[in-house]
This record gives C-alpha cells, structure tokens and sequence, in this order.
C-alpha cells in the first residue's frame, strides 16, 4: 500500500518554532498553560533552561496560541540584539539594546526612527485597546535570549544598565504591564541583580527541563496524523527509549530523564525523508536502523561545518579539544564549570557557536555555570583512515548564507559573519543588484564593527551603487547617511557634508539625515548653519530628542546658555557625555559654577578622549577661576581623536593652552 501524497510536512526541520507552526508542535501543554497564566497574572516572569531545551519554540508556539486577542495586548516576542543588512554607520550613538527591542516590537519601522525612542514612550505612543466591556486590556511582552544582554561582560554595563532602567520605569509608569524574560539557565545569575526593580516585589520563576517521555512520544507521533502513515505498535516507544538514553549517556546524574528537543527533531525529521515512499508503517526496525545514525550523521555533520568556517576544515582539532576537555577517564562525557574550561585551542567565540549549534549544551548546576556534550560519541577519536566528507554547502542559496552572516553579525562574531557574507557574494548571481547590495551592506556594517572605516565606506559605496542601479532610492540614502557619517570620523567634515546633502535628496523626510547633516556642518565649522538645519528639523517635530541634544549640544559651545538649557533639560535623562558636558557648560555660562564642575566630573569619567568634550570642561574650569587645569584641559582636547577637535575650536584651544598661567 503507497503511503497518500499532500499531506503536510508533519516535522518542521531544525529551527526554533514559529507561530505558525503551532499545530506542529506537541508535548508541552502542560507547560505552555502554566507560563501562560503566569505571564498574565505576574508583573515578572523568568522562564530558564538550559541552552536547546526548547524555550524559544515554547513561547511562539505553545504560549502565544493559547492567549485570547481579544482580552489582551501582545507585542511581538523581543530580542535584544540584531544582525541585519541595514548600513549601521548610518546610525548615530544609540543603546543597542533599545534600538533591537524597539526593532522587534516594530519590524517595519526603519531603525532610524526608533532612534532616541524610550521603551517607556515607544509604549505609551501605542493605542490603547479595549476589550469587550470598553476597559483598558494588559499589555503583554516577552524578551526572548534575554543572556545576549551579558555576551559583552563589563564592556557594555552602561548600556545594559540603562535599558533595565527603562524597562523598570515602563513598568511603574503602567500597573497592566506584564514581562517575561527568557534566560539560559548558565545566566540567571546575571539577570538576579534587575529582577527587584522589575518586579515590583511580584515576579515568579519557571524553570524548563527536558521533554517528558510522555511529552515526547506526543511530539513523535501527533505531528504526523492525517499524513498517511503511522507508527507501528511500540516503534515510536522505541525511539523515545532510545533518545532517554543518549541524554543520560553523556550524564546519568540528569534528573528527570527526559528528552532532548533537539535530538528529536534531527531523528524525526530525518526517519521522515529517509524512508521510501511506499512506506505506510514505521516500524520498530525503521527505527533501529535509522534514529541512532541520524543522530551521529547530524552532529558529525555540524562539527565539520564548524570546522569548515572557523579552523580551515580541520575538524581533528576540534574533535581532538572535544575529548581532551569533556571525556572522562571511563570514555564517557563529563560535566565541566564554565570557569574552569580552557578555551585555548578553540577560543571563546567557537565555544559559543558549538553552544548555538547544540553541541554544547550550557547550563546552570549547583549554583554555577557549566557545559556538557549533548553527543559522547563526538568524543571518539577519528581513525586515520576516516573518509572525510565535506560539508553539504553547496544546496544552499545565496540567502542562506546571508541569513547565517546577519545572525554571525548578531552575536558579534565578525569573523564568521565576514565568511558567509563573502561566501554569499560569491554565489550571488551578477545581475541580483538587490540582493548584492544587501550582501555588499552587511560586509560594510562588519567592516565597520572592526574599526575599518576606509573598509566600510568602499562596501557602503558599492551597495549605494547596485540599489541605486535597482532604483531602490530610500536604502541610497541611507547608505549615503552612513558614508558620510564615516566621512566625518575620519575628519573629512566637507565630504561629509555632500554625501548627506546626496542622502537628503533621496529621503527628504527623514530628520535623522537633516540632524547628521547639522553635525557635519558644525565641524566644518558652520555653526550657524547648523543650529538652522535643526531648527527646521523641530519645526517639523518638536519633540524630537536627538535633534533638541543636537542643537542644545551646539548652542551650548555657542554661548547661548539659556536656549542650551531649555532644549537639553527637554531632552533629559542625559545618557551621553557630550550632552552631559554640554549641560555643565550651560549651567557654569548661567553661574551655576559648583553644579556645572560636578556635572562636568561625571562626563568626564565615562571617556577620555573625546575633543568637544574636553574643551567644553576647559572653558568651565576657566568660568570656574581655575585657569591651570583649564590649560591642560585645552591641551588634552587639542590632542584628542576619539572624536578629534574641530578645527574652528581648536584655534581657541590652541590659544587657551598657550596662554601664560
């Protein structure tokens, strides 16, 4: 008997799920139910697990089915960091962090309009829905990954400190917000030191472990009702037997025995595409034959991609850091403390894409962060005489790669964002002008995340090219903007001022371009001109908060003092040191003197090297009567490159620091 033909795939290969795949995903209820009321009843929600235990797939596609429309108000599930093919040097300083929440939350707004946006106001700016009685419903929102906050350690502190603030300040400012953070378990401990201020006092944590065999055998044998084919009597007992004992094999301390969500999908998926056409029955011997290898065939196959796109093939070194780091004097697998594994040999990034790519699996036991194989028969040795065969690269399109470079890019790991970038140009066809210029795009953005500005600038040019050949004039000008911004960082304020004059005729609506166009004006040393630029931009849209730190920023230098208060304290909470500085230097010009050098204090302890900033607290310390350290302060400007002096300060500096004290 032939099995029946337009049935759905009943597996939906290894991805996270989706929404949409919510009929295609079983084994969860039970868990899906209890984090769904906790979300709607808790001001905080933390739902943790160890790295590929399902958390993603649980929120989209168990959670979210099950919330009524019509009683609440969900936003899109959010993240924190983003990898895409938009020109980032087209970005003025902006919290990451915000910028990719705000992203996710509107995926259809170009990012420059989200710029200076607060989570507090991006909220509040939203329509208020009613449920059927006419009262105001509970807004709902998850952050999803919420761990890639803590990727960048001390480096960005500032940052993860000032995005927690606001998410906390959302919440008191509105009594129906509800949050849900998702965490990989290696870094609850991270999340601890925000969850007071979050919670108001009324957060519930739910931890998620391994599928249940009850769970599982749901998760085999439901997806594939209606398809035309079954399962025989105990084949799929079978194979959940079997999945139970690969988890414990690695580690038999694993309580409760349960199932890797993974594993299950690689055998499923591939029992599914293995077996003839013809077959109706899966039987117990289809299972015997094919789970097991399908399994080994999957990660041996991950490991030589990894190999592939970090070690030049050579996948032996990889396999050889593998055993020496997690085999246990038996053969077997071993659990290992984060802080005890030696990433010599592999480095960090590595480590974390074998994380990624489940074959590490990170989790939290007895308090501390720790990983484990999720495979012990990748710790077997590979005998000289193995048959290596290369990775299967060549079925994927061009798209594919682009789409692994911008998630490469999301975790910041530049050097395999700069592989499949360039192997996704390679495959590109010639006359694909669009897709080009987006590929051309994300090696700019990488280029530019390394500190290569001339690198960036030539990859943004010939992306402006291809869309400007394609006719797309919108992503021109933003490349434009982005082009000039690097023009100006490299000290080239003309040049900068013609490429966002050539960026404006093609968006003449976008204010982003206008408010960078009042900063190149102002190094070119125009003023002027650049406080008209921005009052065009606030007659347009008064509230628009980079344009009023702009223009307060600029007039404060000028000596209009008054007017610099008035569009800075509009502009508050002041997270920049510029715009710190700039308001201490208003403050010392109103005679606010001891306010100002406290001011100034605080500016200066978060950057070193910034000219404008170091001139500004040269000419408060001489308001202030202090005319050594306003010397020295003029000196260290003159001297700075992180941004450098513009040329029409520096003639001042230069005279302040060579006057006689």
């Amino acid at each position: 008997m032939r099995a029946q033909p337009a049935a759905p795939e009943p597996y939906k290969g290894l991805r996270a799920f989706r929404s949409e795949d919510s009929h295609k995903f079983f084994g969860r209820d039970a868990e899906a139910s209890k984090i769904c009321k906790l979300w709607q009843s808790q001001r905080l929600t933390v739902l943790y697990g160890a790295s590929g235990i399902g958390k993603s797939s649980l929120l989209q596609a168990g959670v979210l089915p099950l919330i009524d429309p019509n009683s609440v108000d969900v936003l899109p599930i959010g993240r924190v960091s983003y990898g895409s093919t938009f020109p980032r040097a087209a970005l003025a300083s902006h919290n990451p962090y915000i910028l990719a929440l705000l992203m996710s939350w509107s995926p259809l707004a170009p990012p420059t309009r989200l710029l200076g946006v607060t989570i507090p106001a991006f909220l509040r700016s939203r329509p208020i829905k009613l449920d059927a009685h006419g009262d105001a419903t509970r807004t709902l929102i998850a952050i999803d990954q919420i761990e890639e906050l803590f990727v960048a350690g001390a480096r960005h502190q500032r940052y993860r400190d000032w995005f927690f603030g606001q998410l906390a300040d959302a919440l008191r400012a509105d009594s129906g917000l509800r949050l849900l953070l998702s965490v990989r378990a290696d870094r609850l401990t991270d999340l601890l030191q925000y969850e007071r201020d979050l919670s108001c006092g009324d957060r519930e944590r739910f931890p998620l472990e391994a599928l249940s065999a009850e769970g599982a055998l749901e998760a085999v044998t439901k997806p594939i009702l209606g398809t035309g084919r079954v399962y025989a009597k105990g084949a799929a007992e079978l194979m959940v037997r079997d999945l139970v004992k690969i988890r414990t094999r690695s580690d038999p301390l694993l309580q409760p025995q349960g199932v890797e969500p993974v594993q299950l999908q690689v055998v499923c998926e591939s029992l599914w595409h293995t077996l003839s056409p013809d077959t109706v029955e899966i039987s117990k011997s289809d299972v015997l034959q094919y789970a097991d290898k399908a399994l080994s065939e999957h990660y041996d196959r991950e490991l030589r991609e990894i190999a592939a796109r970090r070690f030049d093939g050579d996948d032996r070194r990889l396999r050889t850091w593998l055993r020496l780091t997690f085999s246990d004097r038996a053969g077997g697998g071993r659990l290992i403390r984060q802080s005890a594994i030696r990433m010599a040999g592999v480095g960090r990034s590595a480590v974390a894409l074998l994380v990624k790519r489940h074959l590490l699996r990170a989790d939290e036991r007895g308090g501390e962060s720790s990983y484990e194989l999720a495979y012990d028969r990748l710790l077997q040795p590979v005998e000289q005489g193995d048959q290596q065969v290369d990775p299967p690269l060549e079925q994927l399109r061009p798209e594919d790669f682009l789409r692994e470079a911008e998630a490469a890019l999301r975790e910041g790991d530049l050097v395999l964002a700069a592989k499949l970038g360039d192997e996704a140009l390679a495959r590109s066809r010639e006359d694909d002008l669009r897709l080009r210029a987006r590929i051309e795009s994300l090696l700019g953005n990488v280029a530019y995340e390394r500190g290569n500005l001339v690198a960036a600038i030539s990859r943004y040019s010939t992306a402006a090219k291809s869309f400007e050949t394609a006719g797309a004039a919108a992503s021109v000008g933003l490349l434009l903007t982005a082009i000039g911004r690097l023009r100006l960082a490299q000290g080239s304020p003309a040049d900068a001022v013609r490429d966002l004059r050539a960026a404006m005729v093609r968006v003449p609506a976008d204010l982003t371009i206008q408010t960078e166009l009042a900063w190149a004006l102002w190094h070119g040393g125009h003023p002027n001109a650049a406080v008209g630029v921005l009052d065009g931009v606030l007659d347009r849209e008064g509230d628009n908060t980079d344009a009023l730190l702009s223009r307060g920023q600029i007039l404060a230098g000028m000596g209009r003092a008054t007017a610099a208060l008035r569009d800075l304290d509009r502009a508050r909470p002041l997270h920049w040191p510029f715009a710190k500085g700039a308001h201490a230097l208003a403050l010392a010009e109103t005679n606010s003197i001891k306010e100002a050098q406290q001011e100034m204090v605080e500016a200066l302890a978060e950057t070193e090297d910034h000219g404008p900033l170091l001139w500004y607290a040269a000419k408060v310390e001489k308001l202030a009567g202090k005319t050594v350290s306003a010397v020295d302060l003029a000196k260290r400007a003159i001297d700075a490159q992180g941004p450098a002096l513009p040329e029409h300060l520096a003639k001042d500096a230069i005279r302040l620091a060579d006057s006689r004290v």
